[in-house]
């Protein structure tokens, strides 16, 4: 038997779990929350000793409540958010706060670097997708420009799972799943970009700063020094290569195989599927990361989820339980009205500077549950829109493992899977990128990707699975198609996602 932690370190907690290799069981699970910097110009970042203290005091927690010792654990892994920009000097020490994924400030930084590519189909042909604002590459041009001095001391340029890694093991590493995420890397052949790279930064720095690619099954070394110290470990503790909260989250959903995707019903909307072989997504709205698993991960992301579903929820001054109540009563169809729920601007459809707005109201239909259930319509369109292109991209879906807050619900469950047209089914733990880390430590203990032990700890929850009703499937089919012409009426030079 075994122990193992799983970390997941995301915008606004760390969380832990400790999992038996034995039993396959998820022993203990406790988080802390994060701080975060903002501004009103796009600033969003955080400081990496913060991560680090959350992980700290979350671990101790998930030790006592599982009835452990510190001293009894057997490997580590780590899921962090993607695309955060954590800058080392060459003592290793962070020179500035880390800018992370939902940072706006480097927006103008980011158009700089695809006129430097040439162009959203050209930076698809260079690096395999178009470099986006939240991507790591625009933080590494901003701080080049708006702090010199701070760029001459770097010397590593880690990502945020990256940093949690080099504090247990001194090494600086990334795997392939993170490192696609930064704009600093070619998906194709999986390999850092030296022609962006000197783009950016012609004097060779920032590519000297790249960390080294592991695979995912491999160890990047033993805990050390202050970490082992701080946390209790053994000096034989295995450190896995870890990964990108999204690649994480689909070893812990078990999307490790051709035809599963995995569907995140949070503030914003994600999903994303593994593929055994790069497939050529030539669309700027598909992201097409390398997976954390020996494969891809083409995904799409919606900005308006439960975000939206939140703000009606709160003009109402509805109750969860409330909000839910109306939804099992409304029709199919909200009798008509169409809900483009673009509270945060759009990224797909790539609606940026939307608006959200609501349509064809009239005196028989204006009532909570149509308005309710439209927005919950409009949030899932969106991400029908994104499963749409994947499905013409030749991905073939044949079961979503649901999670995030908006898949406790059955109501919604139901709408995804008439709308998809595809069963949908949620994981036991929900917890799955910490999992997804727990499970990839399993694995460099091993030095095997291990599909079988997937299986084993990723249990399905049977009484959540909810198969499309074709009578549903063809009402849901028509609100969608109306829900495009509103879209399109309302944005005429929008393509089409068929």
């Amino acid at each position: 038997m075994s122990l193992i932690v799983g970390v997941d370190c995301g915008t606004q907690g760390t969380k832990v779990v400790i999992v038996d290799t034995e039993s396959h069981k998820v022993l203990s699970e406790c988080s802390r929350s994060h701080e975060l910097i903002s501004d009103t110009n796009g600033k969003r970042e955080q400081e990496p000793s913060w991560w680090l203290d959350a992980l700290t005091e979350a671990f101790e927690a998930a030790c006592n409540a599982a009835q452990i010792t510190a001293s009894q654990i057997d490997a580590i892994g780590i899921s962090g958010q993607q695309h955060g920009f954590v800058a080392l000097d060459k003592n290793g020490d962070v020179i500035r706060s880390a800018k992370l994924w939902c940072d706006t400030e480097t927006a103008p930084e980011n158009v700089e670097i695809l006129e430097m590519l040439g162009g959203d189909e050209a930076s698809i042909e260079k690096l395999g997708l178009r470099v986006e604002t939240g991507y790591t590459a625009s933080k590494v041009l901003w701080m080049k420009k708006h702090e010199p001095d701070n760029f001459e001391k770097l010397a590593h340029m880690l990502l945020p799972h990256d940093y949690i890694n080099y504090w247990l093991t001194g090494e600086y590493v990334t795997e392939y799943g993170d490192a696609s995420g930064t704009g600093l890397f070619d998906v194709r052949t999986r390999k850092w970009d030296a022609h962006i790279c000197d783009l950016l930064d012609p004097s060779g720095r920032l590519f000297s700063a790249l960390p080294q690619l592991k695979e995912a099954h491999e160890s990047i070394g033993c805990v050390r020094g202050n970490a082992k110290e701080k946390l209790g470990l053994r000096d034989d503790v295995v450190v896995a290569t870890g990964g990108g909260d999204n690649m994480m989250a689909a070893i812990g959903t078990g999307n490790v195989k051709d035809g599963i995707m995995t569907m995140s019903l949070g503030t914003s909307g994600t999903i994303f599927t593994f593929t055994s072989k790069h497939i050529e997504l030539n669309h700027p709205s598909i992201a097409s990361f390398c997976s954390s698993s020996n494969g891809w991960l083409p995904l799409i992301c919606t900005m308006n989820v439960t975000s939206a579903s939140t703000q009606v929820q709160n003009l109402f001054n509805m109750s969860i339980p409330e909000f839910n109540d109306c939804l099992s009563r409304s029709k199919i169809g909200s009798d008509g009205i169409s809900f483009l729920p673009f509270f945060n601007g759009e990224r797909v459809p790539p609606l940026p500077h939307a608006q959200a707005s609501i349509h064809n109201l009239n005196i028989a239909n204006f009532n909570c549950d149509n308005i309710v259930r439209s927005v919950i319509e409009g949030a899932t369109f969106g991400l029908r829109y994104g499963l749409d292109l994947l499905r013409n991209a030749g991905i073939e879906v044949k079961q979503i493992r649901l999670i995030g807050g908006g898949s406790k619900s059955s109501s919604w469950r139901q709408i995804i899977a008439d709308t998809m047209n595809v069963e949908t089914i949620c994981p036991v733990n929900a917890e799955a990128g910490a999992l997804g880390a727990a499970i990839q430590a399993a694995w460099a203990l091993s030095n095997t990707i291990d599909y079988d032990i997937v299986d084993k700890f990723v249990v399905l929850d049977d009484q959540s699975l909810v198969l499309p009703d074709s009578s549903n499937a063809e009402k849901a089919e028509k609100a969608y198609q109306r829900y495009l012409g509103e879209l399109h009426k309302q944005y005429p030079t929008l393509e089409t996602s068929k």
